[in-house]
């Protein structure tokens, strides 16, 4: 299987101002091969590269059909990632900007997916997963032909944008399919994370966890089936890079310090309105489920929510003793 990147990382041995010279390049690559430099990462490219990416992937697919193998497909669309260049074949089809050509474009990318399981005669037999891994973007115009519309989604009933830690930044839809086992129109409200689906996909499969390292993920089997509304996850931890900012316990997040939007970006508040100030309202502390723009701060109202949300930290920090987090990753796409 050949896996396409369109980023330009430290991760290609060459000096940072030659990888500035060259601009952003395409590579591909086989398991355990080397790099190989396909061409350019232009505007121009970018428009078309989902056409590329669902081409390569329907051709993966009838080769794994034709050999009788199964496989696994991991397929992430650059669609509703500003800038929102839409190809020519959508270009101003939805007649609201780039950002709706773009999702346009995407319905009918997945679709194509969708009609090529049925095609190879085994959409019966696949588990299929559509899902977003963050909130949108917010309050961001970028011209670049895009006639001055914000490219720019909604949080709807949530607070926050990408680069946050709220709910509007990390809760996101999520689409799954699996004739026979998940029953059609059914929905859930149970907490569940990106991670969860490496244990979830390991049982379905029959294959075994490692048990070698922690895993951050749960086995969420028995929320896909529909035999339970509440699923084997009680929280999550969200982080900014190596920081811990908030968590997440059944249907309460208790924040430790703030994040808020500025001119350049998502970034933290510090000073006077970091979590050691003692005046600053700290934790701050949501009912999520009664409240999900988060506007009520019920901290003292419920201050033993503290305690488990608490808890679920140091557990966290206790295996960190054993297996210590690698660092905070410099990893940066450049989106042109």
């Amino acid at each position: 299987m050949y896996v396409t990147t369109i980023e330009l990382t430290h991760s290609i041995p060459a000096p940072n101002n030659v990888l500035l010279e060259k601009g952003p390049q395409i590579f591909e690559a086989v398991a355990g091969g080397p790099l190989r430099t396909v061409g350019p990462y232009t505007p121009e490219v970018r428009r078309e590269i989902d056409n590329t990416l669902v081409a390569k992937s329907i051709d993966f697919m009838k080769r794994q059909k034709a050999a009788g193998k199964p496989f696994f497909l991991y397929l992430p669309f650059s669609m509703g990632h500003a800038p929102n260049l839409s190809s020519a074949q959508f270009q101003g089809k939805s007649r609201i900007g780039q950002y709706g050509d773009r999702m346009m474009e995407g319905d009918y990318h997945v679709g194509q997916i969708l009609d090529a399981l049925k095609e190879l005669g085994i959409e019966e037999n696949t588990l299929f997963v559509f899902a977003s891994d963050n909130g949108p973007s917010g309050h961001i115009v970028r011209e670049l032909g895009n006639h001055g519309t914000p490219d720019m989604g909604s949080s709807g009933p949530f607070r926050g944008e990408l680069g946050e830690v709220t709910e509007g930044s990390i809760r996101t839809f999520c689409f799954i399919r699996w004739p026979g086992q998940v029953k059609p129109g059914t929905t859930s409200y149970a907490m569940f994370s990106i991670m969860d689906f490496l244990p979830t996909f390991a049982r379905a499969i029959g294959a075994k966890m490692p048990t070698d390292r922690p895993i951050d993920g749960v086995d969420q089997t028995d929320v896909l089936l529909g035999k339970s509304a509440t699923g084997n996850r009680e929280s999550l931890l969200s982080f900014v890079g190596p920081d811990l900012l908030a968590v997440r316990w059944k249907q309460w997040r208790v924040y430790f310090t703030d994040v808020h939007p500025t001119g350049i970006g998502s970034q933290r508040q510090t000073g006077m309105f970091s979590a050691s100030a003692p005046l600053a309202g700290y934790p701050l502390t949501f009912n999520v489920e009664m409240d999900p723009h988060e506007d009520i701060n019920v901290g003292l109202d419920f201050p033993w929510t503290w305690g488990p949300a608490l808890k679920v930290v140091e557990e966290y920090k206790e295996t960190l003793k054993k297996y210590p987090n690698p660092p905070a990753g410099q990893h940066h796409a450049l989106l042109i």
